[in-house]
Formats: structure tokens, sequence, C-alpha cells
């Protein structure tokens, strides 16, 4: 058992600092983005969105402050830039010759009055670690999947958990569960990927879980998957059994945010803002990203929208067939393991246990009845 002290902390005050002839002028830079670039009210992704930029579009930028670490097209930083107009935008995104000077600061900062220090708050918490064969973590603002995520951590991470609550269904590499463990941070992270001693129930209300739709159950989820499914074996070959049981996996059991939001079952993203003919548009949400060590970043992706459950399946067929990678699954069309072996092997997922899951739940849940040759 260790304790955290939450110390107060007193700030200094500022200097008043007269802006430099650069930042006075600004510097033309060209924006590079795939999509849209987001301008905001503070160098963070926190911050409230004050415009949008366009890929190849002049803007001045008259200084430079830290903030938030973007990993954009042009670099990764966590340069923010101030524009002409007083909105910031990353420097991950822009192109630009020369060096910015700093942001002034033109506020005078108040000296604080001193007082008599409180009593420093103690928050127990009990160390717990993640285990996870699906990639990184999420920890989210709140106990669901439907929640911003804050931060994400790797399997063999140490997080601080404080109490527990009851959140959304996550069928994880430890369990199944639909306990979230609240972190010293303030934070959640599903108990489905970590290992930790017994958690006491947070006290007070529980955060409410967002209300979006009714959570299917198991055999409803499958029912409404099948037509989709199927017409996506007729028109591209993949079978149903195998788009079934990876829309399972990957929405968990359209649980996730983006099925519940997008009808987005399978994590396909539009690409420099095209979402083919089955998709009706794309909605770009924050995110984070894990390199090979271990380093996770915030950064912001761009998913397509689906009018209904089927189409997004159907899509899901067409980018298999389409992407020359998975050119040998499809001799195996009518032999569903095989094929999912095959997407498996060109390197669908990094998981090593992917194969196996698949398989799995197409057992489990006779999925392959619903492979319409037989």
């Amino acid at each position: 058992m260790l304790a955290v002290p939450l110390m107060a902390l007193t700030a200094g005050a500022g200097l008043v600092v007269a802006p430099g002839a650069a930042e006075a002028a600004g510097v033309t830079a060209t924006v590079k983005v795939s999509s849209s670039l987001k301008t905001r009210t503070g160098p963070s992704l926190t911050a409230r969105v004050t415009g949008s930029l366009r890929n190849g579009q002049k803007v001045t930028a008259v200084c430079r402050t830290t903030g938030q670490s973007i990993r954009g097209s042009v670099r990764t930083t966590s340069q923010w830039d101030r524009l002409s107009d007083n909105s910031y935008v990353t420097h991950a995104y822009l192109q630009i010759s020369g060096t910015l000077p700093l942001c002034a600061t033109t506020t005078p900062q108040a000296v604080p009055v001193k007082a008599k220090p409180k009593p420093a708050a103690t928050v127990t918490y009990k160390i717990g670690t993640v285990r996870s064969t699906d990639g990184a973590v999420n920890i989210r603002t709140g106990p669901s999947t439907a929640f911003p995520v804050k931060r994400a951590v790797v399997s063999g991470a140490k997080v601080q958990g404080v109490c527990g609550v009851v959140g959304s269904m996550v069928n994880g590499t430890v369990r199944s569960t639909t306990q979230w463990n609240r972190l010293s941070d303030g934070g959640y992270i599903s108990h489905a990927y970590v290992v930790t001693p017994t958690l006491h129930l947070c006290p007070g209300a529980a955060p409410a879980v967002p209300v979006t739709t009714p959570a299917l159950t198991p055999d409803q989820f499958v029912k409404a998957a099948v037509p989709g499914a199927q017409k996506g074996w007729r028109e591209y070959g993949v079978p149903a059994s195998v788009t079934i049981a990876q829309a399972i996996l990957e929405s968990g059991w359209g649980r996730s945010s983006l099925s519940v939001t997008d009808r987005n079952y399978f994590g396909i993203k539009c690409q420099n803002g095209k979402y083919g003919t089955l998709a009706k548009g794309c909605h770009v949400y924050n995110t984070s990203e894990c390199d090979k060590a271990g380093n996770c970043f915030a950064t912001t992706a761009s998913f397509r929208i689906y009018a209904t459950m089927a189409n997004s399946f159907r899509d899901h067929g067409n980018f298999l067939r389409v992407n020359s990678r998975y050119k040998p699954a499809f001799a195996y069309t009518r032999d569903a393991n095989k094929f999912i072996w095959q997407v498996w092997k060109a390197g669908y997922a990094t998981d090593p246990n992917y194969y196996t899951k698949i398989t799995t739940l197409m057992a489990s849940n006779q999925l392959y009845q619903y492979d319409i040759w037989k």
C-alpha cells in the first residue's frame, strides 16, 4: 500500500516581455495535412476549436510555444505555433522555413498572496500490471469505451488503481468484466486488462456511462450482422463467418464508440479524405498510438462513417479484396479457417493469438452455419 501526496503549489510572478520583430511581422507557413487541420484556443487537442485549415493553405505564424506532443505529416513535436489571429495550431503539420521566436507573455501575472498551507490530501492506491495480447490498452476519461482516450499503456506497464466502478463490458486478456479501475490521475482502465489486488468500490455515485443506443445481446448482434456479412461474401468472397467473428472481436460485440457512433465495426480509416463508395463520410477522432518501443503519443485519425451495419461489413470485404497483400486468402473463399489464416499471415493483425481468437469465436457462436455456400 502506497500513498501519493497531492501537494499544493504556488506559482511565481511572470515577466512582461515585449514581442520581437519576427513575432510582430510573422512568418508564412504551409499546411500539410491529409484532411483538415483544426485551429484552437490553446496549445492542446483539449482546447476549444476555433477554425479549420485545408491542405496547402498559407497561414501566418507569429511565435511558438510548448504544448501537447503531436505526430503529424511533417514531424513529431510538442511545438505549437500562434497564428496572426491569436489561434494556435500544432507545428507537426506546418511546413515552414526558419525558427519562430518564443511567444511573449503579454499580461503580467499577479503575485500570489501567501497563505497558510493546507494539509496535503492523500490518495492511496494499489499497483496493478497491464496484461494485453491485443496491443496498447487505452486509459479513458470515463468507465466506457465510448469515453475519449487520455493516453495508452503497453503490456507490462504499472498503473495506480484507486477504486473500481461498473462500466461497459470488455473482453480482455485477463478476464471479461464490466469493472473499470479509476486511477490516481483520474483516468479509467478496463479491469479486463489489469492484474491488481482487490479494489474497493469508488465512494459516491459511479460516473454515468454515456447513453447511446441499447447494447445488443450476442444473439441479437449476430442476427443483425448476418445479412451484410453474407452480401459481403456474394460480392467479394469473404466468408460470412469470418466477417462476423472479426466484427465481434474488433468492435466488442458492437459496443465500441466507433461502431455505436459511426457504424464502423472494423476501424477502416479514410485515406486522404477519401472514403470509397460504401461509406458516407469521415469522422476525425482524437486517439493515441504507440511505437515499437512502447512510447505512446496523442494524435488524430479519420475513420469512415456508414449509414448501415451492412455497408460496414461489405466495405470490410472490399477492403480485403482490393489489397493485394490478402490475395492468397481468396484461394479459400469456401474454407473459413484457411481464409482467416491467410489474412492473419499477411499481416492483418500483430496479435499472435488473432487466428485462434477468430476461429474460437466462429466455433463457439456457431457462425459457420452462415457460410451460404453450404
